[in-house]
């Protein structure tokens, strides 16, 4: 088999593991209140079922550096994938709640290791000038796959069962192990590295702790509950704590070299705003189409895919022309789209069409794969290759931190505005207010009887909601223009060969 035929079968394993990783971030949204019910459980009950999944990948991802490098990235990717296609059959059979909380662990603890670990393969398989073009391929899978998963989720629970959610990661987990058991050669095992217990211990703890003070803010209000303020002290005690230790250790968990690299660290933190605007816009429009224009699970994962069609072009895209251009004329210009979508999405109205849906989404999309694909590309152009499954690793997290703050701040900002607005408007549904007198006011929103008074309340509530999500389509906005200048500390890219690490 020529270098070139083995490359792409490299490519095509870790891909279908990446891509089974990554749509299972957000395929079981929508079958939740099918699991409510099948497995009588209540709303904050099911919840867990997301996040234990959530807390497991974070907890674990940064993991990976060490695991790899004590005993080899084949045998580490091979044991996740098994590992994650066995917990997805347990989740798939699970009786109890109980039961699927704890395989949902394990999907996180296994699935941790899939995108870090296909990242750092794709980039020690293919040679540096081809980098931006297998960071096309390796970004299809990572962007696409969490933007089509509520669609693929709403099909399989809609036509068959949410348990088939979980099982139709067996055959692809089997058809990954294959791939990456044939093709995949073992990287060389440090048996001498010692693994730093207590670091781990403590950004564990920290990145724990911050993962459930996001998840659960909202639903116990956040700092009036005495849960959530102990969640983010022992946050913000413990990264402390981690970052002292790690600049004190001799053989720290994480090597302090990584953050010497100044287009890792710039590219991790806007990776940080990439995850926030991910999966904001993903969690916001569904529950917009179905509440305000009454739009069923089907049709909302058919208009929702528009995103993931612009993701994939773009990204196609990029990897034809991007080894020749400086990332900049490509981030720049992505940047510019995504700021375009979510203007257009504050204009949206309870009489939003679909075409103005799909349009957005897709130009979202396309913005995004421009960005995210340079940006993978030129946060590794300057990192030692050893430190990549560590960076990969770190970079992976990063990401998946700002998913859950994306989450967590669109869906609070929501619920209080929401709140605020209703009050607002309500103010001036009295019979104090002239308006309500006059002879054009709709009879329909009369004061004078009860079916009337519930009808103007029921319209009060939609415009409030509606006002909400247009405020949070703004608050992206303003964080997509405010971020634009850090894509100036990538002005000094180079395309030379990755430094050695230097003891």
């Amino acid at each position: 088999m020529t270098g070139q035929a083995h490359r792409v079968w490299v490519t095509v394993a870790v891909m279908v593991a990446t891509v089974m990783q990554t749509i299972d971030m957000t395929i079981a949204n929508v079958a939740l209140p099918h699991m409510q019910g099948a497995l009588s459980a209540s709303l904050d009950q099911i919840s867990w079922v997301l996040t234990s999944y959530i807390v497991a990948a974070a907890i674990c991802t940064p993991l990976i550096g060490f695991c790899t490098a004590r005993f080899g990235r084949k045998r580490v990717f091979s044991i996740a994938i098994v590992g994650f296609t066995v917990a997805s059959a347990l989740c798939g059979a699970a009786q109890s709640l109980t039961e699927i909380v704890a395989a949902r662990l394990l999907q996180g603890v296994f699935g941790a290791a899939l995108v870090p670990l296909s990242q750092a393969v794709m980039l020690d398989t293919w040679p540096r000038e081809r980098h931006t073009s297998a960071m096309a391929w390796w970004g299809v899978g990572v962007i696409v796959g969490p933007i089509l998963g509520p669609t693929l989720g709403g099909f399989l629970t809609e036509y068959h069962s949410w348990r088939w959610v979980f099982y139709i990661n067996a055959p692809v987990g089997i058809l990954a192990w294959i791939g990456v058991a044939v093709f995949l050669p073992e990287t060389p095992i440090d048996r001498e590295r010692r693994f730093d217990l207590f670091g781990f211990g403590l950004l564990a703890i920290a990145i724990g702790a911050l993962q459930l003070f996001l998840d659960r803010g909202q639903t116990l209000d956040w700092f009036a509950s005495p849960e959530i303020v102990f969640e983010a002290l022992l946050a913000a005690v413990c990264f402390y704590m981690f970052i002292v230790h790690m600049l004190t250790h001799r053989e720290p968990f994480l090597e302090p070299a990584l953050f010497r690299d100044r287009n890792f660290v710039a590219g991790s933190v806007f990776a940080l705003v990439v995850g926030v605007v991910l999966l904001a816009a993903v969690t916001l429009l569904p529950s917009y189409l179905q509440s305000l224009l009454g739009y069923p699970v089907r049709d909302v994962g058919v208009l929702l895919a528009s995103r993931g069609v612009g993701t994939m072009i773009a990204m196609l895209t990029v990897g034809r022309v991007g080894d020749r251009l400086h990332p900049l004329k490509l981030m720049f210009p992505g940047a510019l789209l995504m700021c375009a979508s979510f203007y257009w999405m504050t204009l949206f109205s309870l009489d939003t069409t679909p075409a103005m849906i799909v349009g957005s989404g897709f130009v979202q999309g396309v913005g995004l794969g421009f960005v995210f694909v340079p940006l993978t590309t030129v946060t590794f152009s300057t990192l030692a290759p050893q430190l990549r499954n560590e960076g990969t690793a770190l970079f992976t997290l990063m990401r998946n931190v700002g998913s859950s703050v994306g989450v967590s701040l669109v869906t609070s900002v929501l619920a209080r505005n929401t709140q605020a607005n209703h009050a607002a408007f309500a103010q001036y549904a009295s019979p104090l207010n002239e308006a309500t007198r006059l002879p054009g006011f709709p009879a329909e929103w009369s004061l004078n009887s009860t079916a009337s008074v519930a009808a103007l309340e029921h319209e009060i509530t939609r415009q409030a909601q509606l006002l909400g999500y247009l405020q949070d389509f703004r608050l992206m906005l303003w964080l997509c223009v405010v971020t634009m200048p850090l894509l100036l500390v990538f002005l000094k890219y180079r395309r030379g060969p990755a430094p050695a690490l230097v003891d």
